[in-house]
């Protein structure tokens, strides 16, 4: 025993009590110096301000007219949800996992921090830093890029100073913020891994569900994933995700939040069949992708001029889409293109289809593709030899590859995959309503994983007769009627493009002779007739009324723009045609209602643009001529007889469309509701079938009555039979029966109009 004297006592206890005051206020200055980041050494701490505002890096979030989530635009893929939207099994497993002092310490559990050793000894689940220390972690970045010191760089101060700012940060959290606030605030923030940030996102990954119906062993499995998203996630990582949702489990049981009883019914479920329903968000899946590719630069734009960030700033973003006609335009696509596909694979059966205008194959096609690819360009800036480029680009790599069967790995070289993919057909289709210019479906493409490129708006081509009806307008706008008479007879133009003359020939051959009303004419798209009322009315004014109607891409007034051979897009062309719909009213297309911040503020609504552009007599006499393409004998658009719509809905408008050597196939339909455009062809116009099946009247007809045929018959949707609106009184007769069709010679009247055969169908060509 040793026994101190009592001056070496009193020494003993002044050093202690110095001791004691010296540490105190070592720690309370190493404190203040921390939170006041003393001479930049700490790195800053979150104010009250930033305590209050926390910002949180939020996805941005596309909804269809019918309120479905349609996609996200994010950096890290998170959704805010509210305490009472979570489900009570998520947060007792979290805190008897995580925190199980959670509701009665305050910010810091001294018992957890100083059981550190002991925990990794007994193998015990539960961490030391509590549920507010790790949102402070995940929320106000106190290990990250900008909140370090200059004492960062000292190895063994670095993790001191880290958790202390955590343990500071938490306590200031807990003094502003409830419980239940925190714990939201946690979740909504945390990682769960697959491109899943906050529960909300998670929930719908892992599980199809949304975070209030997680079962227990769901939640299990999440909390697990807290732990590693890595090591225990339940796609990769089964076995191992087993393991742990069990530990969680083990862990409620322990704290009174789960039965044994219960316990042992769950622990047994397998992790596949809890998670068959996996799905990772990205911006190549779900509904109306190329739609929102197109609306995302749009939105980068806006935000940029504005002010906010679309990947940031949890915006949420109102469209005109309808989810279920959305969804039957992409099957409608998927079905028909997939069949197209087929035929146009025997077409071109044991040769390339990209050929000349002499139906040649052109040489060196493939290569000169490669040199525009990213793959091609990243070599060549490398500073790869070019002999060395070309061994590359022809040496087999493993790869995945879009097919009509679902994807498929594979082996084969970058130039292979180039020959592959070129021989797919593409497609546009959009859907507009014409009394509001609302669009309700888009799809710009076969597979936006695969086929970047949106067909809709981004893309340009020649609309061949589908360009006809602007020529039409033009000149019943300016004297002429349906009834009116022309003579099937050669049109010759002194000069065209390339200062050539030009004589335009009908589609099925030299001129006929015969004499057509301009409805019969344009139901049957003759050319010649088209032609010959471009060289009376003159080309430039053509292209005045092609822009007041809504085209917007660069047309040269040539005669030739009787054919339609100057590019326009789906998206243009759809407006022309609702114009005529809409009583003369041009509407400027709109898919977006309003914008909202993450609070739900509108900061954006646009305003409608739509100006007469037309007289309403002129437009309903259009959508007369449009009728004449179902409804003449000889009309492009009789394959529409083969399908019910035809029958239940009298009033259908029309235009087909067929470019030179068949590259472009066009369908345009309206009906007084609802008008669609539709385009089909290859990426390059040197791809496409070489006889009539390339026609518009056999790619894109079949698509558009596929189409049409979901939406009416979609109960939801509750699409009914209407008329187009017609004026009160028209100048004009629209009884043609005088002027049917004759010979130049010969008086002898068509038939009646009957609807066609199926003989007659296959006749005309149609399948």
């Amino acid at each position: 025993m040793i026994v101190f004297e009592r001056g070496t006592y009193r020494l003993f206890i002044r050093i202690v009590w110095i001791s004691f005051v010296a540490f105190w206020a070592l720690l309370l200055f190493y404190i203040f110096a921390v939170s006041v980041d003393l001479f930049g050494m700490f790195g800053p701490m979150p104010d009250l301000k930033t305590l209050e505002n926390p910002k949180n890096e939020l996805a941005s979030e596309v909804y269809s007219a019918d309120g479905i989530l349609l996609g996200k635009y994010f950096v890290s893929n998170r959704s805010p949800i509210e305490y009472e939207d979570i489900s009570p099994n998520l947060i007792n497993a979290l805190v008897a996992t995580e925190d199980v002092r959670f509701e009665r310490h305050s910010g810091i559990d001294f018992k957890g921090t100083f059981a550190i050793i002991s925990s990794f000894i007994s193998l015990d689940p539960r961490g030391s830093s509590t549920i507010s220390q790790q949102l402070a972690k995940n929320l106000y970045k106190t290990r990250g890029e900008g909140s370090e010191g200059s004492l960062y760089s000292v190895r063994p101060l670095r993790l001191l100073i880290i958790k202390t700012k955590e343990w500071m940060t938490a306590i200031k959290i807990e003094r502003s913020y409830t419980k239940r606030e925190i714990i939201t605030m946690y979740l909504n923030t945390v990682d769960f891994g697959s491109n899943a940030y906050g529960i909300k996102t998670a929930a719908q990954t892992f599980f199809r569900k949304k975070p209030a119906e997680l079962t227990i062993p769901e939640s299990a499995v999440l909390v697990g994933l807290l732990k590693s998203t890595t090591a225990y996630n339940p796609k990769r990582n089964p076995d191992r995700a087993k393991i742990r949702r069990n530990t969680v489990m083990q862990q409620m049981v322990k704290y009174s939040y789960l039965t044994e009883v219960d316990y042992e019914k769950y622990k047994e479920q397998p992790i596949e069949k809890m998670i068959e329903n996996y799905t990772v968000e990205n911006h190549s899946k779900g509904l109306a992708t190329y739609f929102r590719s197109v609306l995302q630069r749009e939105l980068q734009r806006w935000c940029r001029e504005n002010g906010y960030d679309i990947y940031r700033d949890g915006l949420k973003i109102y469209t005109t889409i309808d989810s279920r006609m959305q969804a039957h335009a992409e099957e409608a696509v998927a079905q028909w293109m997939k069949q197209l596909q087929v035929k146009f694979n025997a077409h071109w059966k044991g040769k390339n289809p990209w050929v000349d205008e002499n139906r040649k194959e052109i040489a060196n096609f493939i290569e000169n593709a490669a040199k525009g690819t990213p793959h091609y360009r990243e070599l060549q800036q490398a500073g790869i030899d070019t002999d060395e480029i070309w061994q590359e680009m022809n040496k087999p790599v493993p790869m995945r590859i879009f097919s009509w069967q679902g994807e498929k790995d594979t082996v084969m070289s970058p130039l292979d995959s180039i020959r592959y993919y070129k021989r797919f057909l593409q497609t546009g289709l959009l859907s507009m309503v014409p009394a509001t210019g609302e669009i309700k479906a888009w799809v710009g493409g076969l597979d936006f994983k695969y086929f970047q490129y949106d067909h809709v708006k981004q893309g340009r081509r020649q609309p061949g007769s589908s360009f006809k009806p602007i020529v039409y307008a033009t000149a019943l706008d300016n004297g002429y009627t349906p009834c009116y008479t022309v003579v099937d007879a050669p049109i010759t133009f002194a000069e065209d493009v390339g200062g050539k003359p030009w004589t335009p020939n009908n589609s099925d051959g030299p001129p006929s002779g015969r004499q057509f009303t301009l409805r019969q004419a344009m139901g049957r798209s003759v050319n010649t007739i088209s032609a010959y009322l471009v060289k009376n009315l003159g080309p430039q004014k053509v292209v005045d009324y092609a822009k007041r109607l809504g085209i917007t891409s660069p047309l040269e007034a040539v005669p030739s723009i009787a054919l339609g051979t100057q590019d326009v897009s789906i998206y243009e062309l759809l407006g022309v045609y609702s114009t005529f719909v809409n009583s003369g009213i041009w509407n400027e297309p709109k898919y977006i209602t309003r914008i909202e911040d993450k609070n739900g503020n509108v900061i954006w609504e646009p305003v409608p643009r739509n100006v007469e552009v037309l007289s309403e007599e002129t437009a309903y006499l259009m959508t007369y001529m449009l009728q004449g393409a179902v409804q003449e004998r000889g009309g492009t658009a009789q394959g529409l007889h083969r399908y019910k719509i035809w029958k239940d809905y009298p009033e259908i408008g029309a235009k087909t469309g067929t470019t030179q050597n068949h590259s472009d196939g066009w369908f345009m339909g309206v009906m007084p509701n609802l008008a669609t455009g539709i385009w089909i062809g290859g990426d390059d116009r040197s791809i496409h079938f070489r006889d009539r099946t390339g026609e518009g009247g056999k790619m894109s007809l079949p698509l558009w009555g596929m189409y049409m045929e979901k939406v009416v018959n979609d109960p939801q949707l509750d699409f009914k039979p209407g008329k187009f609106k017609k004026p009160a009184t028209l100048s004009v007769t629209l009884d043609c029966s005088a002027y049917q069709i004759t010979s130049a010679t010969d008086s002898t009247k068509d038939k009646t109009y009957q609807a066609p055969s199926a003989k007659d169908l296959e006749n005309e060509g149609f399948e």
